[in-house]
């Protein structure tokens, strides 16, 4: 699956979750971008996104995304690793 393929899982996952169909993704876009993005909300993003994409994260991976600097690029990126990891 190529970056952009994973963009736009990503970027499905992110409007079922947040309700809202307008929602594009940036590489820069933080959970401060995303109106409803809390604790709550970030949990449930990274379940939707394990279910989509059949790929399980670690905790250590979840909790290192909600540290000061992350965005959704980095996020991309992790996705990207666990699916080649899958391959």
């Amino acid at each position: 699956m190529t970056r952009d393929e994973i963009r736009e899982q990503v970027e499905q996952v992110f409007q079922d979750v947040f309700q809202d169909d307008d929602v594009r993704l940036r590489d820069d876009m933080t959970a401060n971008d995303v109106e409803g993005w809390d604790s709550l909300m970030h949990v449930n993003l990274i379940i939707a996104l394990e279910k989509r994409l059949a790929i399980k994260f670690a905790a250590a991976e979840i909790s290192r995304l909600t540290e000061p600097g992350q965005n959704v690029g980095n996020l991309l990126d992790l996705v990207m690793r666990k699916r080649s990891q899958r391959a």
